[in-house]
C-alpha cells in the first residue's frame, strides 16, 4: 500500500481551488474581483471580432449589390471582398465550435 504525500495532496486542493475560482470568474460569479463577463477582456475581443466579421460581411454584400447595378465593373475586387467575408465567417464558426467543445467538457467533468 502507497502512502499519501501530504504536500502534494495540499499542491493538488489548491490547484483545484484556483482552477474553480478561474471557472467562477470566468462564469460572471467571481466574488473578487466583481467583474461580470460582459466586462472581461475574453468578451470585448469576442464582440470587436464579431463585429469586424459582420462589417466585412455587409462590406461585400454592399459590392455585390453594386455590380449587380452596374455601378462597378470591378468583379476582381467584388469576389475579393466575398471570399474574405467567406473567410471570416468560417473563422468564427471554428472558434464558436471550439468554444462550445470546451464548455461541454468543462460542463461534463466530474465534480
Amino acid at each position: 500500500m502507497s502512502t499519501i504525500d501530504q504536500s502534494r495532496l495540499l499542491q493538488m486542493r489548491s490547484t483545484i481551488l484556483s482552477q474553480n475560482g478561474a471557472l467562477q470568474r470566468a462564469a460572471g460569479r467571481g466574488v473578487d474581483t466583481g467583474e461580470t463577463v460582459a466586462n472581461a477582456p475574453f468578451a470585448k475581443t469576442m464582440t470587436d471580432a464579431l463585429q469586424m466579421v459582420n462589417a466585412q460581411q455587409a462590406k461585400a454584400s454592399d459590392l455585390s449589390a453594386a455590380y449587380e447595378r452596374g455601378d462597378t465593373h470591378d468583379i476582381v475586387s467584388v469576389m475579393v471582398e466575398r471570399q474574405k467575408a467567406s473567410i471570416g465567417f468560417e473563422a468564427t464558426m471554428q472558434v464558436r465550435n471550439k468554444l462550445l467543445s470546451a464548455y461541454r467538457d468543462i460542463m461534463n467533468m466530474p465534480v
